[in-house]
């Protein structure tokens, strides 16, 4: 049914597109038979990205879901551009009728020059942007940032945390990419490794094999992992979280795992994602139930906005995902309507939160103006 609705929603998608580029523009043939051949083309290409790892196998269909879902981060740009025009059309218009019948002809060849004009601007940047978002969400970098804590005991002085959120492997992204953020990982040497969900999107039977890099994942303190929102989509979120035990990324299900060094110990909770359904509601009070409340805690939430909840149970530093840092601009100025924090440190309420923009991608594997990063986090004793 889910897949059906797709279908049609990007069928009426490709029709508005027909109407838009080659209609309103009156592109002459044979151009405009081109023109609608490619977009169904292109159409058939996205259906195929949405039920990649879904319905389909990765293995065959991976390829033509990457040029699919590339092509819907064409037609997010595209739809921004075109109703601009299509503004600025419907503005002359109505000028050309007010001026009477007498100037309408001149009027209209100026819209029509002004939409064909104004179309190409729109496919040309839109198709500029993507390629350039492309090769941006292709390298993932990481990045290095200190944060100083009161109640860090000294012994924890200096604790190096890898952070990695949003992998989102399945659809266009695969074992490879996986690999490729793994090793970067391990050559920081960090002291601890958290995965902040979002690792897939698609059944454990047809993504889990792409995630068995995660295995090579080393660091004295550990390796964890929470669940994001995108375990439960395709799937049963336990049976992700079971494939991860399995590679040695020790799933932290709403419970609280102590880390000793050198005599000092700290707390690290972890729980399950704010949208997770029955029975794998989050519940921070039963991860930190237990605990010696004067010990530093480190909570693991995939949305920033369960800062709150951690703000009211006083921990000192929550690790989040989720955001993408808006992945494709503009729609970080969306997200932070939804979320308290888009990327980086801050502050929720009495809570320091930081939140990483994700190694990877939702849907198109397209980032501007949200580069991908593998976060280093040092702990410093304030």
């Amino acid at each position: 049914m889910v897949i059906f609705v797709v279908v049609v929603v990007l069928a009426l998608i490709t029709f508005w597109l027909h109407r838009r580029l080659v209609r309103a523009t009156r592109m002459p043939r044979p151009w405009s038979t081109v023109a609608d051949v490619a977009l169904v083309i292109l159409c058939a290409l996205a259906v195929i990205g949405a039920g990649s790892g879904i319905l389909l196998d990765p293995a065959w269909a991976r390829a033509p879901a990457f040029a699919g879902w590339v092509w819907l981060g064409v037609v997010f740009y595209l739809a921004l551009g075109l109703v601009v025009v299509g503004l600025v059309s419907l503005v002359l218009r109505t000028v050309g009728q007010i001026r009477g019948e007498d100037r309408r002809a001149a009027s209209d060849a100026v819209r029509l020059r002004v939409v064909r004009i104004g179309s190409a601007i729109v496919v040309v940047t839109a198709v500029a942007t993507v390629g350039y978002g492309v090769a941006e969400a292709a390298r993932p970098r990481v990045t290095q940032t200190e944060i100083p804590m009161a109640r860090l005991p000294q012994q924890f002085d200096g604790t190096r945390v890898a952070l990695i959120s949003d992998l989102h492997v399945g659809p266009s992204r695969g074992r490879e990419f996986v690999q490729g953020v793994v090793d970067k990982v391990n050559e920081q040497k960090p002291d601890l490794i958290v995965v902040a969900g979002d690792s897939i999107d698609g059944t454990v039977a047809h993504v889990a094999d792409d995630l068995a890099p995660l295995a090579d994942l080393s660091a004295p303190l550990g390796v964890f992992g929470v669940s994001g929102n995108h375990e439960f989509y395709a799937d049963d979120g336990g049976k992700w979280l079971d494939v991860w035990d399995r590679l040695g990324v020790k799933s932290l299900r709403n419970e609280r795992v102590e880390l000793t060094r050198d005599g000092a110990t700290v707390d690290l909770a972890g729980i399950h994602d704010a949208t997770a359904p029955e029975p794998y509601e989050p519940d921070l009070d039963a991860a930190l139930a237990g605990r010696d409340p004067s010990r530093f805690v480190l909570p693991l939430a995939h949305e920033p906005l369960q800062a709150f909840d951690a703000s009211d149970a006083g921990v000192d530093l929550q690790l989040s995902g989720h955001t993408h840092g808006g992945q494709m601009w503009p729609v970080r100025y969306l997200v932070t309507l939804q979320q308290p924090t888009l990327q980086g440190l801050d502050r929720v309420e009495n809570t320091t939160i930081y939140t990483t923009r994700g190694a990877g991608e939702w849907g198109p594997p397209v980032r501007v103006g949200a580069a991908p990063e593998i976060s280093i986090l040092t702990l410093t004793r304030a």
